[in-house]
């Protein structure tokens, strides 16, 4: 199949020699793919603007032995645009694609694709707060991977009840007979926003107050980079936007 046709979403982008650039893309259904925009750096260039970080665009592509090489572009969602108007959003889609680059390593899969376009498309809209967008979004996209944490029951034993250590090498939260000693604890009311951000609850995530916020966004940045292994080089410049006036 040398020639094929799939929806994607831009991750990153390389210069390639004088006026060629090289696209780390998320497809619909071909997973990660790498390839080839030729010519997309000159100013003539009919489909540049549709292959920048952040863009969706249904596009042509013809295998090649390395690389896959773009032949044709047709933009289905312009985020970028609006995202790079507004540093917080900036910053959190930057951390998003970074994931998306690094969960789908191995291969892609059709939920983490949707997940990713529906995470920027409400960036762009600001349909929610960005930083409260991307720890919904890390959360969600770990769980697809296969490391859904547990923000209920003891990640641990599975014993029930109303636990408040947090450990995120374990899973999450852990009853008291499974927490090392010297656990860090948090309030309920975090644990309740991190089950919100996890179910994608936004009435009950936009609710919580700042001390909430700040707590959960820590402990969804330690799971996400315990998971990685590798710290997301994006996440320390993301901004936490504050809600009191």
């Amino acid at each position: 199949m040398p020639v094929y046709r799939d929806e994607a979403v831009v991750l990153r982008t390389h210069k390639l020699g004088e006026a060629d650039r090289i696209v780390t893309l998320l497809t619909r259904r071909h997973g990660k793919v790498r390839a080839v925009a030729k010519g997309v750096r000159r100013t003539g260039s009919k489909f540049g603007a549709r292959l920048e970080p952040f863009m969706v665009a249904d596009l042509q592509l013809y295998e090649g032995r390395t690389l896959d090489v773009i032949t044709q572009a047709e933009s289905l969602g312009s985020y970028g645009a609006e995202i790079s108007q507004d540093y917080a959003a900036y910053t959190a889609a930057n951390a998003m694609v970074e994931t998306a680059d690094r969960v789908t390593e191995a291969e892609g899969s059709l939920q983490q694709y949707l997940l990713l376009v529906g995470a920027l498309r409400s960036l762009s809209r600001r349909e929610h707060g960005p930083a409260l967008t991307l720890d919904s979004y890390l959360l969600r996209s770990l769980a697809l991977a296969g490391w859904a944490p547990s923000f209920q029951d003891c990640a641990r034993c599975g014993a029930e009840g109303e636990h408040t250590a947090v450990v995120v090498q374990l899973g999450g939260i852990v009853c008291d007979t499974c927490a090392p000693p010297g656990s860090p604890r948090i309030a309920r009311s975090t644990i309740d926003l991190l089950g919100a951000l996890l179910t994608g609850d936004w009435v009950q995530a936009e609710a919580a107050p700042d001390r909430d916020r700040n707590q959960a966004s820590g402990i969804v940045a330690a799971y996400t980079q315990w998971h990685l292994e590798r710290g997301l080089r994006s996440l320390p410049h993301v901004t936490r936007e504050s809600t009191s006036t």
